[in-house]
């Protein structure tokens, strides 16, 4: 038996796109035993993975998640986050380890001075690169996502029109640089014609309520109540996602779905644009502005004070590529 603790502590994206490693390792390494080490407040997003063995969550101190790790006697650790607190974690166990390079001055290159010296690769493959050691392959199959039974939604149920095509609409994002503007979601939902689904965190509830006072087609508001799986759920079985960059865009992503995704602050170079997601996604930023990406993650507000990035996607482009996509 060949033991592995995979470490990625958050967040809901950059742990969907850890899965291919999760599964790869398992399926891949002969009689390999995986484990997951993550926050708490992340720990659901894998409890129904098959490919984990044991989920572990961090505990503070954090010296009571060393102790723990050290009596699972671990072969080898992957850190696919590479932080602080994993070099303390593989310092004090001494397991040997496996880290995934963050390329951060790179980033800090492109970020700050638009030095682009980036891999043209994903990072999921990048993820994977660190386990090349195992002989793990890329075997093709993309990102995981696994909805508990009892958290599968029947959209029809909620809303007689949601028995055909529908869109999922993703409101908000954890930075406001990345958030579609309130408007222009607005516009691109109203002239798609389809029935819609909004979906997101209590934390963009307002938005969410201005942009339902404003529909003009069926839809369903359920941003800030229901839980992730059920959201997740409503996009598995869409026919096309409108997002930015969010972890719902990778969870989309895992269920091949055609997503629209609206680039603000950051960039798809970055190397997080949706991994194999279906035929018809596409990608729609504005190039050429000189002051972006401003951030690899975002900020609270346009640093210019125009967020000319998301105003300036055109909402008749984004709107004629869904009338492809749900044609």
């Amino acid at each position: 038996m060949v033991k592995f603790l995979i470490v990625r502590f958050s967040s809901i994206g950059d742990i969907v796109l850890t899965t291919p490693v999760i599964r790869g390792l398992k399926q891949q390494v002969e009689e390999a035993q995986v484990h997951f080490l993550t926050k708490p407040q992340f720990a659901s997003l894998l409890t129904d993975n098959p490919y984990i063995d044991k989920l572990l969550t961090l505990k503070e101190p954090i010296s009571e998640t060393i102790r723990e790790i050290e009596s699972e006697e671990y072969d080898y650790i992957i850190d696919l986050h590479h932080n602080l607190r994993t070099a303390i974690l593989k310092r004090k166990t001494g397991i040997m380890a496996f880290s995934f390079n963050k390329l951060n001055f790179k980033k800090w290159l492109l970020v700050n001075l638009k030095i682009n010296l980036l891999p043209d690769v994903h990072i999921v493959d990048r993820y994977l690169d660190t386990v090349k050691h195992f002989d793990v392959q890329d075997d093709g199959r993309g990102l995981d996502y696994f909805i508990p039974v009892d958290e599968e939604v029947v959209p029809e149920q909620m809303h007689a029109a949601f028995k055909g095509k529908y869109m999922v609409a993703v409101v908000g994002a954890n930075h406001f640089t990345k958030q579609i503007p309130a408007d222009k979601m607005i516009n691109i939902i109203n002239q798609s014609g389809i029935p819609v689904c909004l979906v997101g965190g209590k934390d963009v509830l307002e938005q969410a309520q201005l942009v339902e006072q404003n529909l003009k087609v069926p839809f369903l508001n359920t941003v800030g109540k229901i839980s992730l799986h059920q959201s997740a759920s409503f996009i598995s079985q869409s026919a096309v996602v409108l997002t930015p960059d969010t972890g719902m865009m990778h969870i989309a992503a895992a269920f091949k779905k055609n997503i629209i995704s609206l680039w603000g602050n950051t960039i798809p170079e970055l190397g997080m644009y949706p991994y194999r997601a279906g035929e018809h996604s596409k990608q729609f930023e504005v190039k050429g502005l000189r002051c972006r990406p401003c951030s690899k993650i975002g900020y609270k507000k346009c640093p210019k004070g125009h967020f000319k990035c998301m105003n300036l996607i055109p909402t008749e482009e984004v709107v004629s590529h869904m009338a492809v996509i749900i044609k």
